[in-house]
């Protein structure tokens, strides 16, 4: 009964505050404290009785009482925050207030007027018996106050962290505790696991959905290329003035990387019992990603705290990015990189028992983090490429590539995980990682094929390629980017894993596809230049390719004598108006797919999607580096070296541009995916944008990387074929035999130097990810749906 007493008594506190025309003042406690004071109201409760068009009607009304609610609320967490909350109804206070709080903050930030007014002072502010909150510094803003005293509240005994108290008359001093000693989890920096305790989880988790509301301001401003703005709130939490800033990264960091849904290993425990921890864990690693999206403004991330002289004009330095770039000890890489890897393989495992393990649903999350960590920490980066256990990062991203390549509601997650691959396979160790024979087996709905963690990631590309939606097309310069990168390295590529990159070929050099766009002729240039790499420093173990190359040997005989008289073209172009189907789905030599996987799924209708800016194109997300005789890297400039046929590729239309940015690269708008798409069809539709010339076709043709491959070719098919009629041979590991022990020692061109395309940042790609983690914030976020229904402006809500 007291709970529907006390839902009733905030409910009637909420209507008189939409009805009183007249301001309240700040003084009137009895009116103020009906909201905080004697409610036990959960923060799906605040949400249901504290209605949107409600807020917004005191927003506009009566601004003076929307203002000193949210005042006497940040007031009441500021004296919580300094009496460290000693009854347990100071406490119910400080959670109704942190819930209140959170319900109204977007309200505050869609309207432009109400943005300023957390960075204002209050007027009188210390009059109402909080002389403290201003004593040390003037008044400060409202909102660095609400920081501080949350910051202080994360680290409050008995409240969100276990009392070192001694006896039961000692008190522990708010302002003297050192939260180093309180950090919430064991791992970077700490070795004490302080116990569970689900009620202390439960109250972080409310302050840490708070604090993510105040970052949240970031979804309510359009997407810019200007990256020196600052989140003003993001700024100051994570700058100096914040005494927690180091115990809370790495409380957070922890918490995150030392969580095992799993458990205990009881088949469907997590139906028996709510994991507080969980929902703890998601919060956390949201907050973590969103203050590691700004680095201060800082130009590049420095390699050690030493150059501070340049960071004090950027604007103040973020702490948390400073933390995470100076993490070097062996043992903390390898709790945050298992940590991650347990988590990011948490949705593959398979049971006999069905749904009886916990699946966690925050892995698009981890990825950002992931990234983040080998942005910031180069460290990190090698130690990851150092061993095998970069293959427990990539098992997991490929299977989320496979599972969502169907699907347009997660071509976000596409994205990220394309990301991820682009950077680690600039690095020679992942090529040679690759080379592991991959034996897990994870359900996938691609090919059985027995082969090494390079044959998977293959297969996948494919499957991604030739089976995936139209909106994926803008990654394949990507992709194949991915493979030219690797390829150098690879030892032995399956029969399979040859087949398809072979199938890809004969798909992209197809008249019609290679004419219908300005830039398809770059993905024949990369695979091109992934079978020469092969060719010429891997040819000892890839007879399957070789062989592969000889049986679809009439696919080179056609790039070499591609037509280029203006009768061809137009042919060709009518062809594709017949069939506009980009690939031919029906894959070379498909075979059956693995036990217990499940294909590939479009969005169900209804999923709801967050846009996103379109992503620039493959020569602005890489750039070019040649590997010397010892193995060091050396940067290519920028202009288009000759040295190479197939390095000139972005001579050839003037631009390296993946469909989804082509010719604005220089413009700061930035296109939301849909009126890129729009863009895509009003182009394709108008034949005026863009035709194929003769002298179009001839530029690039005569660049064609042809000759390695015609060369093996004319040495080695007669030699088959004179084998096949000698020994009347059709069985075709006969063959694959003599290609084995062949060799083209003396009789290919001299080696070219290998070309790697590195990941570099850029504002397009910034700008990219910052529209991406905020989306997936806001869709993640519905229980309470924070954001949900009001004016964000950094991506749009589509239903699918």
């Amino acid at each position: 009964m007291g709970s529907t007493d006390s839902k009733l008594n905030f409910r009637k506190a909420v209507i008189q505050l939409t009805t009183k025309t007249q301001p309240v003042e700040a003084t009137d406690d009895a009116f103020w404290d009906q909201f905080w004071a004697d409610t036990t109201t959960t923060v799906q409760d605040v949400f249901a009785l504290v209605p949107a068009a409600e807020i917004r009607a005191v927003r506009e009304e009566s601004p003076s009482n929307l203002a000193t609610l949210c005042y006497k609320a940040v007031e009441k967490l500021v004296q919580g925050a300094e009496s460290g909350c000693p009854s347990e109804r100071e406490k119910q206070v400080i959670l109704n207030c942190t819930r209140i709080l959170t319900r109204i903050l977007p309200y505050i930030f869609e309207d432009q007027d109400w943005r300023g007014f957390f960075w204002s002072t209050v007027p009188g502010a210390g009059h109402a018996g909080t002389d403290e909150l201003d004593d040390d510094d003037g008044a400060r803003p409202l909102a660095e106050s609400l920081l501080l005293a949350v910051a202080d509240l994360l680290f409050c005994p008995d409240f969100t962290v276990h009392s070192h108290k001694r006896g039961p008359d000692s008190i522990e001093n708010m302002q003297s505790i050192d939260s180093c000693e309180y950090i919430w989890e064991s791992g970077v920096g700490f070795a004490q696991s302080p116990p569970l305790n689900y009620i202390h989880d439960l109250n972080r988790t409310e302050l840490l959905r708070l604090l993510l509301t105040c970052f949240s301001e970031a979804m309510y401003l359009p997407p810019s290329s200007d990256n020196n703005v600052l989140n003003p709130w993001v700024t100051f939490f994570c700058s100096t003035e914040n005494r927690h800033a180091l115990p809370l990264f790495t409380s957070l960091l922890n918490v995150v990387c030392a969580y095992d849904p799993v458990g205990y290993g009881i088949p469907y425990n997590h139906l028996l019992f709510s994991d507080y921890r969980e929902q703890l864990v998601e919060q956390a690693v949201q907050i973590l990603i969103v203050t590691l999206e700004h680095d201060g403004g800082v130009p590049h991330r420095p390699a050690s705290p030493s150059s501070m002289e340049e960071q004090e004009s950027a604007g103040p330095e973020n702490l948390f990015v400073n933390y995470l770039s100076r993490i070097h000890r062996e043992e903390d890489f390898d709790f945050v990189l298992k940590g991650l890897a347990r988590l990011l393989t948490n949705p593959l495992t398979q049971t006999y028992l069905p749904n009886s393990t916990k699946k966690i649903q925050f892995h698009q999350e981890l990825l950002v983090l992931f990234w983040k960590l080998c942005d910031f920490n180069k460290k990190f980066l090698f130690f990851v490429l150092k061993s095998s256990d970069v293959l427990d990062i990539l098992v997991p991203i490929l299977y989320y590539l496979n599972d969502a390549r169907a699907d347009q509601s997660r071509v976000g997650l596409m994205h990220i995980g394309v990301f991820i691959l682009l950077l680690l396979s600039g690095e020679r160790n992942f090529g040679v990682r690759l080379n592991k024979p991959y034996s897990i087996h994870v359900p996938m709905d691609i090919p059985v094929f027995t082969g090494t963690h390079a044959d998977l990631l293959i297969v996948v590309f494919h499957k991604i390629i030739t089976t995936g939606h139209q909106r994926l097309q803008p990654l394949f310069d990507c992709l194949l980017t991915i493979v030219v990168n690797v390829s150098p390295y690879l030892k032995s590529l399956s029969m399979v894993a040859a087949n398809k990159l072979l199938h890809l070929l004969e798909a992209f050099s197809t008249c019609w596809f290679l004419f219908s766009a300005a830039q398809n002729h770059h993905l024949v240039f990369f695979l091109l230049e992934a079978f020469n790499n092969i060719i010429q420093y891997q040819f000892d173990g890839n007879c399957n390719l070789v062989y592969a190359i000889i049986r679809k040997r009439n696919v080179f005989h056609q790039l070499a004598n591609l037509p280029s008289d203006p009768t061809s073209i137009q042919k060709a172009l009518q062809r594709k108006k017949k069939s506009p189907d980009v690939i031919s789905r029906t894959s070379s030599q498909e075979t059956v797919s693995m036990e217990g996987s499940h294909p590939a799924v479009p969005a169900e209708p209804g999923t709801l999607k967050a846009s996103l800016v379109a992503i620039p194109g493959i020569d602005k997300l890489t750039e070019k580096s040649q590997v010397s005789e010892d193995g060091t890297m050396v940067s290519v400039p920028k202009t288009d070296s000759p040295h190479t046929a197939q390095s000139d590729q972005s001579a050839a239309a003037g631009t390296s541009d993946t469909e989804s940015n082509s010719g604005r690269d220089n413009e700061d708008v930035f296109y939301t995916e849909a009126e890129m798409e729009r863009r895509r069809l009003s182009s394709a539709s108008s034949t005026s944008f863009w035709a194929p010339t003769p002298e179009w076709v001839l530029s690039w043709k005569c660049k064609l990387p042809l000759q390695t491959i015609m060369r093996l070719l004319q040495v080695l098919v007669p030699q088959v074929e004179k084998i096949c009629i000698d020994k009347g041979l059709t069985d075709e590991s006969e063959i694959l035999k003599f290609l084995q022990h062949g060799t083209l020692v003396g009789l290919l061109p001299v080696p070219h130097p290998i070309l790697i395309r590195k990941y570099q940042a850029n504002a397009g790609t910034a700008m990219w990810f910052r529209t991406y983690m905020w989306g997936v914030v806001y869709l993640r976020n519905v229980d309470p749906p924070i954001w949900y229904d009001t004016d964000v402006r950094l991506f749009e809500i589509q239903r699918m």
